[in-house]
């Protein structure tokens, strides 16, 4: 029989599946972007929850895919999906294994200042030179799509089409972080976040197991900012500031570390309290200052909420389990 949390990640995975049919434009652009952040704080969790590694340079892997689905578009025609995506994923977790390899050999607050500075590099690179378009970006002129046999399958283009393919690709994202969880690459890393010490005293050799859930984690990442750049059509240095970073670390916060369902629910819970803090309708003139109130909404969940809206949600399925089994 599923158990409950099997049940409720069915559960949200179908009212995304039919949104569609009840939303308009505006939703439906909402929580297409939304989903590709959820993919985004994905990656992070892999990172920051099974591993116990805080990095601060999730955006450079975001925005570099970004950038490489831009730079390898032909300017007339559309791509490929089939060689663009994967391609532009590549750029992300190439940069990642040059990125893991240096700054996993440091530990605690030197780890995140490496992949914060590696991370402000790329930046600066995409910021102050030709190959980003500097400060203004650069523009996808024709979306990729996927074409055989002289037909294409697949258009990105309809806001429809753009929406399925990045529910599809939350899912897929999804079930391969749960299939690594369970596997031996996952218990090694559960492992290495509880004792790392004593992993290495029983002979295991720690280093190449942080590389790879770092690769997988920024390849990840990739698939978020392909998406992101593929959707808006353009795309500029801010996709790799550390605001972006900053964020995806407070939506698995809100969420609730340690979960991949809490990543998922803290990054539409982050773009919910986003649209309900900017509303001019809901707080006026006030909206402009929507950071302020976005920011002590924060501090206040994180206190009365120290595991998340997962551990919220769980502690009160356990409240009514007891209440109807003392019934």
């Amino acid at each position: 029989m599923p158990t409950p949390r099997t049940l409720a990640t069915i559960a949200g995975a179908l009212a995304l599946a039919l949104w569609p049919l009840a939303a308009g434009s505006y939703g439906l652009d909402l929580v297409t972007k939304t989903m590709i952040y959820a993919i985004a704080a994905l990656s992070l969790e892999l990172l920051v929850g099974r591993v116990g590694l805080v990095c601060f340079g999730q955006a450079a892997f975001f925005g570099l895919a970004g950038y490489a689905a831009v730079r390898l578009s032909p300017e007339a025609e559309a791509a490929s999906i089939a060689w663009l995506l994967p391609a532009s994923v590549a750029v992300a977790a190439l940069f990642a294994l040059v990125v893991g390899a240096l700054s996993l050999r440091t530990r605690g607050i030197y780890f995140i200042m490496v992949t914060l500075a590696f991370a402000q590099m790329a930046y600066y690179v995409v910021h102050d030179t030709p190959l980003g378009g500097g400060s203004d970006g650069i523009y996808l002129n024709v979306k990729p799509n996927l074409a055989f046999g002289g037909q294409v399958w697949l258009d990105l283009q309809p806001a429809l089409a753009m929406y399925y393919f990045t529910f599809g690709c939350l899912v897929a994202a999804f079930v391969l972080l749960a299939l690594i969880g369970r596997a031996r690459l996952g218990h090694a890393l559960a492992g290495i976040r509880i004792n790392e010490q004593r992993m290495r005293a029983v002979g295991f050799d720690t280093y190449p197991y942080k590389l790879a859930a770092f690769v997988i984690s920024g390849a990840v990442a990739g698939l978020a900012g392909f998406l992101f750049a593929v959707k808006d059509g353009f795309v500029n240095p801010e996709l790799l500031s550390w605001h972006l970073s900053g964020a995806l670390l407070v939506m698995i916060i809100l969420g609730g570390i340690g979960h991949l369902r809490g990543a998922v629910l803290g990054a539409f819970a982050f773009a919910l309290l986003q649209e309900l803090f900017k509303s001019e309708a809901v707080f006026g003139g006030w909206a402009k200052h929507w950071m302020l109130g976005l920011g002590l909404t924060i501090i206040v969940s994180v206190a009365l909420l120290p595991r998340g809206l997962i551990g919220a949600g769980a502690l009160v399925t356990q409240r009514l389990r007891k209440r109807w089994g003392g019934a």
